[in-house]
């Protein structure tokens, strides 16, 4: 479980400190923005990119101050797409708490998150690095294209290379953003730069793949959601083409093999248990742990110390947790 993972002391103060800046990036502006960063910020989350962020950095003497920016960045950036896409799925619960979008109309959602989105563009340019500019803007873009891909495109597509861009879009992106941003403003070699964006890209493919699997095989008090939502929004995710390649003749599938999504509800909360019963859970698992293990020989070549430790535990226990 990542949230049982010892943080050693200077990386908690990194996330203190990361956790302040973000706080106050709201001081100045309405209160109702004030209040709904708040919110957003103390509804939980495993803040795993800044985490990732500070542990290499600090292998890689990064720029302390220039470190803090950075991963706030990185991390409200991911806040802003949580607004927006739960606004989208029409999501009423994230970590087991009200999203933004069950309280307020959808103008004062997609508000907020531009607000945050602004926010994270701030601090990223605070790095006062052109490149990491450029990177933060292309893969804000590739998240945007991916959500519109995802609402035109993606419905009930039965297409492995669909998913995993999909994915890359929407999670590992910005996993490949964290580490290659980091790189790029610690003193490192162009070599070291790409296998830390490789690393980034592996560990957010897996963490993806089993964020996929939970959706099926987890419980709501735990996932703090409610189970089958990718199924019922008519997203197709790797449990799911591995119980149909396993399974094809499942009259439950009959829909979905005529590229047409499931619209009734007993045949979807059917399908869920079957694919929760079966071995597409742990071939999708099977799947993460390879894509964890390539991320693991993207770091081997970094110094042993605690702080590598720690990375390392934090990727193995990416594809190990319940939530």
């Amino acid at each position: 479980m990542i949230s049982t993972i010892a943080i050693l002391p200077e990386i908690q103060k990194g996330i203190d400190a990361v956790e302040q800046l973000m706080r106050i990036q709201a001081d100045e502006y309405a209160d109702d923005l004030k209040s709904a960063l708040s919110a957003l910020l103390s509804s939980g989350g495993k803040r795993i990119r800044p985490r990732i962020i500070l542990l290499l950095g600090n292998i890689l003497h990064a720029d302390y101050e220039t470190l803090i920016m950075l991963a706030s960045s990185i991390e409200l950036l991911h806040t802003a797409t949580l607004v927006h896409d739960d606004l989208i799925d029409g999501a009423l619960l994230r970590r087991g708490v009200p999203t933004l979008n069950s309280k307020w109309s959808a103008a004062a959602t997609v508000l907020s998150g531009d607000f945050i989105f602004a926010s994270a563009a701030f601090l990223a340019a605070k790095t006062y690095s052109i490149e990491v500019m450029k990177i933060f803007s292309s893969t804000l873009m590739t998240i945007v294209n991916g959500e519109v891909n995802q609402l035109f495109d993606s419905h009930c597509n039965i297409n492995k290379d669909d998913y995993y861009r999909r994915i890359y879009a929407k999670t590992a992106s910005l996993f490949e953003t964290s580490t290659h941003t980091t790189a790029i403003i610690s003193d490192t070699t162009s070599d070291q730069k790409e296998k830390l964006r490789k690393f980034g890209y592996e560990l957010g493919m897996a963490f993806q793949i089993v964020d996929d699997v939970l959706d099926y095989s987890g419980e709501q008090e735990v996932v703090g959601k409610p189970v089958g939502g990718d199924l019922r929004q008519g997203l197709v995710t790797l449990p799911l083409l591995y119980y149909i390649d396993s399974y094809p003749q499942d009259k439950d599938l009959t829909e979905l093999l005529k590229g047409e999504c499931i619209h009734d509800e007993t045949t979807i909360d059917r399908l869920i248990q079957s694919i929760a019963a079966s071995s597409a859970i742990e071939q999708s698992l099977s799947e993460a742990e390879k894509f964890a293990q390539r991320a693991l020989s993207m770091i081997s070549d970094l110094p042993d110390s605690p702080l590598k430790e720690e990375l390392v535990q934090l990727t193995e226990s990416s594809v190990m947790r319940k939530n």
